[in-house]
């Protein structure tokens, strides 16, 4: 499971022009899901999600989580982040999580994050959305939690 993450001051989704999701100063999270994800992945990346340091503490270093600020979350779904772009020009979804089993996933991951976290919205999973953020630094990071299946693999 993939979670591209950025610190924002503000974040917006929006669906047929109508905002679905806004947050103020916290993390924006495009998600992908990939083939063999299961709930430990989702677990797995919302607790880094959740307490990555990427807030300034009084010093001026990134050493301050999500849960360490109360900071606000908006999860975006985002198959794209699976796609495969090692060769070629046009990109491969062959290591994408069917649709099924990634909207399946990313409701999970919602719903575990709901406990968590104050101030959480969402995009629709699969609509096509417009994401409007102001990123704050910038500060963007890749965090990736392989399929148990890859990780097992030499």
């Amino acid at each position: 499971m993939i979670g591209l993450l950025q610190r924002v001051s503000g974040a917006c989704v929006r669906v047929d022009g109508e905002i679905v999701g806004e947050i103020g100063p916290g993390l924006l999270v495009l998600l992908g899901v990939q083939k063999g994800d299961a709930e430990g992945e989702a677990d797995r990346l919302l607790e880094r999600l959740l307490t990555y340091r990427v807030f300034d503490d009084a010093d001026g270093r990134m050493n301050r989580s999500l849960l360490d600020t109360g900071g606000s979350l908006l999860l975006v779904s985002q198959f794209t982040l699976a796609a495969e772009t090692r060769k070629g020009t046009r990109p491969g979804f062959t290591t994408a999580a069917a649709p099924a089993d990634g909207e399946r996933l990313y409701d999970y991951l919602v719903a575990a994050a709901r406990l968590q976290v104050v101030q959480l919205a969402t995009g629709r999973f699969g609509a096509n959305m417009q994401v409007a953020l102001v990123n704050d630094g910038p500060v963007t990071f890749w965090l990736e939690v392989p399929p148990r299946s890859a990780a097992a693999d030499p």
